[in-house]
């Protein structure tokens, strides 16, 4: 199923052939630890491999896949941010890391940017009108309000609150009766 793994420092990049029967295949461009712990990873379909004209893997957690559709140029940035138990420290790094990366691509290209964010954004979007459609899901914690401030520093919008779900629909990870939002979409 792979042709090539390469050890990159100490993470492990997949370059991979195809998944799936011939007319309904996929690529992954995927960066993961060499512990099998953290990666990202993204799915292409096959009649949009030529429209790819880069990837950067910047860590384990986050890759950018830079494709032309049209006289576009869309950058997709998928993301794993730190979990809850990690010092905040590490995850203002994170997040000022993936700032500087999204604040370098010039406005007239289309940023999308998912991912696991491991944060709760709530359902209020007081303070975040621009940026917050008003339909989230549970409270805010402070992971969350890192990851509002993040997408109105640089005019992002989260979709995931633009449009009335069901409670089922909102819910992106469960553990026992703990249920959240923690995966989000952003576009510019």
């Amino acid at each position: 199923m792979w042709r090539v793994f390469r050890k990159l420092g100490g993470q492990v990049v997949g370059v991979g052939s195809f998944f799936g029967a011939i007319g309904k295949r996929y690529k992954l461009f995927w960066m993961g630890s060499k512990a099998k712990t953290d990666g990202v990873g993204i799915f292409v379909a096959e009649e949009w491999i030529d429209s790819v004209v880069g990837v950067e893997r910047h860590s384990e957690r986050v890759l950018v896949l830079k494709m032309v559709l049209g006289d576009c140029l869309l950058n997709v940035f998928t993301v794993y941010a730190l979990p809850s138990g990690k010092p905040d420290e590490e995850k203002k790094s994170f997040w000022n890391e993936v700032f500087h990366l999204v604040s370098c691509i010039p406005q007239n290209e289309v940023v999308v940017f998912a991912g696991d964010m491991n944060g709760h954004i709530g359902s209020s979007n007081v303070g975040y009108d621009e940026t917050h459609g008003g339909f989230g899901f549970g409270s805010r914690n402070a992971d969350g309000s890192r990851i509002l401030e993040f997408a109105d520093g640089l005019n992002l919008v989260i979709c995931n609150t633009l449009l009335m779900k069901q409670k089922a629909k909102l819910v992106t990870y469960v553990a026992g009766p703990v249920k959240s939002t923690i995966d989000y979409i952003m576009v510019r």
